[in-house]
């Protein structure tokens, strides 16, 4: 019977023959399959990793099967504040903690049986990974894609870290429920808009989920129209709108800038001031994702000063608002509430001008295009035209131009925290800003830091760390105290697995040009619009750089979906409803566990997970067993046994040739539960068989034999000891996937049912070819069919052909 000594007999066997060691000598048909990398930051894996590893396993098994090279390797995201925040919780070193967690993960992912090549590990926190990191940075800032400015963060006060906007929860710290603010820091940023455009156009050529592309599309924000000036009435001061309805300028009846723009305490009037600065206040303590949302009700305040619309000299309000972001366009915006849903609101609230200026729709506002009015000279032009129209006599007024916007900011990777990558940079007071030589990386992290939180980079603390010569001049300098962002760590890993033990370089431009762009990427759907849209960048660059001859990272693109706990909530150790694999493959074995995983949810959604679906394919797999038990006896001592292809065996081939197609279709398309289900069927069809008294063997055996190639991928443990017990040379996994006979599919009869009014009254036996007369003429001769319709007239005879027959009468 199937156990885990089952699981560890052939993982054993697996690691002393190297089965599954890549050939790097033959690249005709490589296939580089990535599951997204593990986070560390628990003490063991949990259902979700199983979820996202097993099944993409079972994928490349049945791709190994199919003749390809597999490359599947594994390693661990180990930077990050988690496990910063864990040392500080329980006075245990980071890298204490993450090293035993490494160890135990590491461990959970052999006994999954998995095809990993461990040979090719990564672990980010090594400096034989991030000394990589470091040269990575180097080579943007040599190429002006890295730069330092002061920018606005969220803070939270109690992490005393900077937080990103995903982690503010309603102006609270996600992790410790404080109200989040804003503070000024100096940042490093790596300029990812210079990539806008071809990030864009390029999702058009990758295999990727549609909702995933049009994230990144939405994130990105490419937005074509015009930058217009307006002065500030009664002083020197000015500013800049970009808008693509510059059609609708005459109906502009106030301006709202954002609470950071630097023109704020300018243009205040002192009647004002006061309301302002307290607006201002209030601001930094929402995130610009909330500050943005469509739901949130729109707040501001006015400025007492005026602006000049430049296109009719028109004098408006200038307000502050904080739905106005100073990191999107220019921080200011035009408000034209006539034809603005979010401008009308406001208006409304506030009691300001609703003036029309494009003709069309029953009420206000109208955001359609048409016809534009109470617009003097532009009077009767089209949107479109009036676009072109007004942008023209703006530029010829030096007062406007036309522009191509993005919402994407660039990439801040300046963190205040210790367990990261130290950015290579020193500062002297007489060279100024340094990059630290390629052949002195890395900047290693010390072990000895104080990192109670403070508010200020726990680096700062050392001493020994901060304090060290300008690379240039020889004098003394000080280190920077900021560690990079660990998304910097999983931009470009995919590149490294390649050539992991590299000393002399990130990577080989030839091996990486050769195994890459990776074939088939695996994760979360929620890394949409950061990590995966950083390596996208990233690849680019060092492209551009002369490191990469490609352009893409992943060229095809899967998510799975979430297990949820029993009650159909999110698991986590507060509610209980955490699923631990550790006891079900104790109890179950590896196979059993991945196989519920695999058939109980649709890997692209997920579910509630459920201790009755694990027991039922506990009992599936004896099943499977005792079926190939009984027919190996039947195989080795056969009786009553005969070589022609009667029914019975044209029913058992067809179902057996019927499995292989569809496990192979529907495998390949992630579409695992469905791929078992008709393996299932198979199994189904081969209990059936056996209780026949003459049995043709050479069916039987054929039929046994691609019984478990096809069950391999699926439960490769069990399927290598049943593949042993048949007494067939090792692996399985040596063999090659089986073929379908298209002959075999085509039946001599097929059942249909008959339909009286929507009931099934009989089902006949026909000839695939007859003809629909001929069908309908079978059926009404049914006598169950004769019975259903009695004196009743029949009204319509609706042939459904190769499925059923409908009978309507009355």
């Amino acid at each position: 019977m199937y156990s885990t000594k089952i699981d560890k007999k052939w993982q054993t066997k697996w690691e002393k023959t190297n089965i599954y060691k890549f050939d790097d000598s033959n690249l005709d048909k490589k296939l580089y399959v990535l599951e997204m990398f593990s986070y560390p930051s628990g003490s063991k894996l949990h259902a979700g990793h199983w979820f996202n590893y097993a099944p993409v396993d079972s994928w490349a098994r049945f791709k190994k099967m199919k003749g390809y090279n597999v490359f599947q390797p594994m390693g661990f995201d180990a930077f990050g504040l988690p496990a910063e925040n864990f040392a500080i919780k329980t006075g245990i070193h980071p890298s204490d903690s993450t090293e035993k967690n490494i160890a135990t993960m590491e461990k959970q992912l052999r006994s999954m049986g998995a095809m990993f090549n461990w040979e090719n590990e990564v672990i980010t926190c090594h400096p034989d990974y991030y000394k990589w990191n470091q040269w990575l940075f180097l080579q943007l800032y040599k190429h002006g894609l890295a730069y330092r400015k002061n920018a606005p963060v969220n803070w939270c006060p109690s992490c005393k870290t900077v937080l990103a906007n995903e982690q503010v929860q309603d102006g609270y710290c996600e992790r410790c429920g404080t109200e989040v603010t804003k503070k000024d820091l100096t940042q490093w940023f790596l300029k990812i808009t210079d990539y806008a455009e071809e990030l864009l156009q390029d999702l058009d050529k990758l295999d990727w989920p549609e909702t995933t592309k049009a994230m990144q599309r939405h994130w990105i924000g490419k937005s074509t129209g015009t930058n217009v000036t307006f002065k500030v009435a009664d002083s020197d001061l000015e500013f800049s709108v970009f808008t693509t309805r510059v059609d609708t300028l005459f109906g502009v009846t106030y301006v709202v800038l954002s609470p950071e723009n630097s023109l704020v305490d300018k243009l205040t009037t002192a009647e004002y001031k006061d309301q302002v600065e307290a607006y201002k206040e209030a601001a930094k303590k929402q995130s610009d994702i909330e500050r943005q949302s469509i739901s949130r009700e729109k707040t501001g305040v006015f400025s007492g000063a005026y602006a000049i619309n430049p296109i009719n000299g028109r004098k408006v309000p200038i307000w502050i608002g904080d739905y106005v972001l100073n990191t999107y366009g220019t921080g200011a915006v035009m408000a034209v509430p006539a034809h603005d849903e979010r401008d009308f609101d406001f208006a409304k609230k506030y009691n300001l001008p609703i003036e029309r200026v494009i003709e069309g729709g029953t009420s206000l506002p109208y955001v359609e295009h048409g016809k534009i009015i109470n617009s003097g000279e532009f009077n009767g032009l089209t949107t479109k035209e009036g676009k072109k129209a007004i942008t023209k006599k703006l530029e010829e007024m030096n007062l406007g131009s036309e522009k191509v916007n993005y919402r994407l900011r660039d990439w801040l990777i300046s963190r205040q925290r210790y367990w990261g990558t130290p950015i290579p940079i020193v500062y002297c007071e007489k060279c100024g800003t340094v990059p630290v030589p390629e052949d002195k990386l890395p900047v290693e992290l010390p072990y000895n830091v104080e990192f109670s939180p403070d508010g200020k980079s726990p680096l700062l603390k050392s001493e020994e760390f901060m304090n060290t010569t300008c690379p240039c001049c020889g004098g003394p300098a000080k280190r920077e105290a900021d560690t990079l962002d660990t998304f910097v760590c999983s931009s470009w890993y995919y590149l490294r697995y390649v050539d992991n033990k590299n000393s002399e370089k990130a990577f080989d431009k030839d091996k990486i040009d050769k195994m890459l762009p990776v074939d088939v990427y695996v994760g979360g759907r929620e890394h949409a619009c950061m990590h995966l849209l950083y390596a996208r960048f990233i690849t680019k660059a060092l492209r551009d750089m002369g490191y990469l001859n490609f352009d893409e990272p992943f060229l095809s693109l899967r998510h799975q979906g979430v297990i949820l706990g029993p009650d159909g909530q999110k698991m986590s150790k507060s509610k209980g409803n955490t699923i631990s694999p550790d006891d079900y493959i104790k109890q179950y074995g590896a196979d059993v566990f991945r196989m519920y995983l695999m058939f109980g949810f649709d890997y692209s959604e997920g579910g509630a997970w459920s201790d009755d679906g694990i027991k039922s394919m506990s009992k599936f797999v004896d099943r499977v067993e005792r079926i190939i038990t009984q027919a190996k006896q039947y195989i080795d001592n056969p009786k009553n046994t005969k070589t022609s292809m009667d029914k019975a065996e044209k029913d058992l081939n067809y179902v057996r040739n019927f499995a292989i197609k569809s496990v192979s279709e529907d495998t390949n398309k992630f579409q695992f539960n469905t791929a078992i289900a008709r393996i299932m069927e198979f199994t189904n069809a081969l209990s059936k068989y056996l209780k026949i008294e003459s049995k043709n063997v050479k069916l039987l055996e054929d039929s046994i034999i691609d019984l478990v190639r096809i069950l391999a991928p699926f439960a490769p443990h069990f399927s290598e000891e049943e593949w042993e017990f048949l007494g067939k040379p090792y692996s399985i996994f040596n063999q090659k996937w089986p073929d379908f006979d298209e002959k075999a599919l085509v039946k001599d009869t097929v059942e249909i049912a008959i339909q009286v009014n929507g009931k099934i009254k009989s089902k006949i036996n026909i000839a695939p070819n007859l003809s629909e007369d001929e069908i309908k003429e079978l059926s009404l001769k049914e006598e169950n069919v004769k019975s259903a319709i009695g004196e009743k007239e029949i009204k319509k005879v609706i042939v459904v052909k190769g499925r059923l027959v409908n009978i309507v009468a009355k």
